[in-house]
């Protein structure tokens, strides 16, 4: 199995893999609106399994896709925007670098990187003799066609963003005023010099501007920017350099894959893989009875009682690479400049307001009493799973309904007419409009139970557009910041290079809150920074970072995701460490069909 994605942010927003189930919202907070303190032991599972019996020859894997909604189907690493396509991808990777369990890249990929910090310039060398699934070779022309394409005038997709910008000659290409990214020299064949602005330990996890993918040149070259996103050559039928190839899309709900005669690690064991999207409250029963091998995306932590007893399963977990989070619409994204601009005069534009509506959702007691001790109130933007950047002693927004009425009332937030909602500054009705998925009773319950949290405080929330939204819905008025939506849930894959600039920088277009300043941007190109090649600094750099978010408050960070994979028990081995994770190619089955319960 390959590395998760490491040069870019996958766009999750679903809190089905990180929120748990409330029975019907009707839960009580504590009698003095505070944390009770207590923990409730978490479950723990191995990160691998190895299966009994002799492997049979071929055999196809059958993946389950927990989700709500069909996957969108953007094939294309450059263009895809959610996890549901990043998840069926995995299986036909166009991924070039490969990372150890630091999360640095390797020398064991389709390519090689050499820094030389002090130059600012990279050399990308790829391997020889390899081929794509259509055979038609690999070359460097294929590494440097994504910088083409991410950079063109034309592209509407979210990668162009501050760190791409880094690259020399890329802000002039993408403003017309050159026809080539001057910062790209193809050496030979195989070889390809970056020459970037600057450079920062980010570039060794896939920052800085490097982008981590090939895409096939031969294919694509003639389909105009604009146009490839709907181009059957990134829906139909797309090429790809990894262990399986594309043989059959059912546009939303199925994609079945055949092993790559051509991948460059050697045949697959398998003779392919059938991925289908399933409903996460069907997904249980539907591994037990032997339906599906494995859950891929992940699976739902609240529905763990309904498998981690099953004779036909194994269950697998490790910390993700994401977190779940609220956050606040406080401006818009100026397409134009490219650059998000914060409205002082935004609605929610109060830090101290934004400070009590976290304090205000009891998060812990959803984790803990309700989410089967699969997954932890996140404290901070940075993921635990980077422990050399995570700051273990912060708190975080613990539930805490006194210090929240507290923190309203300073903010002239009161009930002026006695109904129990509080008035705004100037004594008017006072209502926030929501934005978040819905589709399952996991996700309606749970936020019908923060509602019921805020209400407690004095705050009105409504949905906006009157109810949950559908998953492409919300991430189009998120994208679009439609006024509609004035406080939204959602979730970040975060990838393996921990810097947050590719999710709060001033140019990127994945910042949904809108929210930038002075500070956050020299604290975030600190991080970045060549000084942060000692690591001490860095880690300094993080904590600046993840105290100056805490003080604004402008996206809280609500659950650190543990990541549950269930496995059939005729898949026989599975590893889901990040530093041996199992690669597709080597996955061998026991029986002709999944084991039943």
């Amino acid at each position: 199995m390959k590395k998760k994605s490491f040069f870019l942010l996958t766009l999750l927003l679903t809190l089905v893999l990180a929120l748990a189930a409330c029975s019907g919202g009707s839960k009580e907070s504590s009698k003095d609106g505070k944390d009770s303190g207590k923990k409730t032991e978490s479950r723990s599972f191995p990160m691998e399994v190895e299966n009994e019996g002799e492997p049979i020859k071929g055999g196809v894997l059958q993946a389950a896709l927990p989700s709500t909604s069909p996957f969108k189907g953007i094939f294309l690493q450059e263009l895809y925007t959610d996890s549901n396509d990043s998840s069926i991808m995995k299986f036909a990777s166009n991924i070039i670098f490969e990372n150890d369990g630091d999360f640095l890249v390797t020398d064991k990929g389709l390519a090689t990187l050499k820094v030389d910090a002090d130059a600012n310039k990279a050399i990308v060398k790829i391997r020889e003799n390899v081929k794509w699934s259509d055979g038609e070779p690999f070359t460097i022309d294929d590494v440097i066609f994504p910088y083409e394409i991410i950079g063109h005038p034309d592209y509407d997709g979210v990668r162009y963003d501050d760190d791409f910008q880094n690259i020399v000659g890329a802000e002039e290409y993408h403003d017309k005023k050159a026809d080539t990214i001057s910062g790209l020299k193809r050496v030979d064949d195989h070889t390809l010099e970056i020459s970037f602005k600057s450079i920062s330990p980010a570039i060794y996890s896939g920052g800085d501007g490097l982008w981590g993918s090939a895409a096939p040149k031969h294919q694509l070259k003639d389909i105009p920017v604009k146009e490839m996103v709907s181009s059957d050559a990134v829906r139909v039928n797309p090429v790809t350099l990894g262990a399986f190839k594309f043989d059959k899309i059912v546009n939303g709900e199925s994609v079945k894959f055949v092993k790559n005669e051509h991948y460059w690690k050697g045949e697959p064991k398998l003779d392919g893989v059938v991925v289908k999207v399933v409903s996460p409250e069907t997904l249980p029963k539907a591994l037990n009875s032997g339906t599906y091998d494995i859950a891929v995306g992940g699976f739902p932590g609240s529905k763990i009682t309904q498998i981690e007893n099953s004779k036909n399963l194994a269950i697998l977990s490790r910390p993700q690479l994401a977190y779940s989070y609220l956050s606040f619409k406080l401006g818009k994204f100026d397409k134009a400049k490219g650059i998000n601009i914060t409205d002082e005069n935004a609605k929610l534009s109060d830090p101290k307001l934004r400070q009590a509506l976290a304090y205000a959702i009891d998060v812990e007691g959803v984790n803990e009493k309700l989410s089967n001790g699969i997954h932890t109130r996140a404290t901070t933007l940075i993921p635990p799973a980077f422990a050399s950047f995570h700051t273990k002693d912060m708190q975080g927004f613990t539930h805490d309904a006194t210090k929240a009425k507290q923190l309203l009332d300073e903010t002239g937030y009161k009930d002026v007419d006695g109904d129990g909602i509080r008035e705004d500054k100037d004594g008017k009705p006072f209502t926030i409009k929501l934005g978040a998925q819905g589709g399952t009773e996991v996700l309606e319950s749970t936020i019908e139970y923060y509602r019921q949290n805020w209400k407690e405080v004095g705050i009105n929330v409504e949905l906006a557009s009157g109810r949950l939204m559908e998953f492409n819905s919300f991430s189009d008025k998120l994208k679009k910041d439609d006024p509609e939506i004035e406080m939204f849930f959602g979730s970040w894959g975060t990838g393996t290079n921990p810097s947050p600039k590719g999710l709060y920088g001033e140019g990127t277009l994945f910042n949904y809150s809108r929210f930038v300043s002075p500070e956050l941007s020299a604290i975030l190109d600190d991080i970045d920074s060549k000084e942060s090649i000692d690591l001490n600094h860095r880690k300094d750099a993080f904590r600046k970072f993840e105290e100056y978010m805490f003080e604004q408050a402008t996206t809280i960070p609500t659950v650190a995701i543990t990541e549950i994979i269930p496995v059939n028990k005729r898949v026989k081995n599975y590893n889901v460490d990040y530093a041996n994770e199992t690669q597709y190619q080597d996955i061998e089955l026991t029986a002709d069909a999944p084991l039943k319960n």
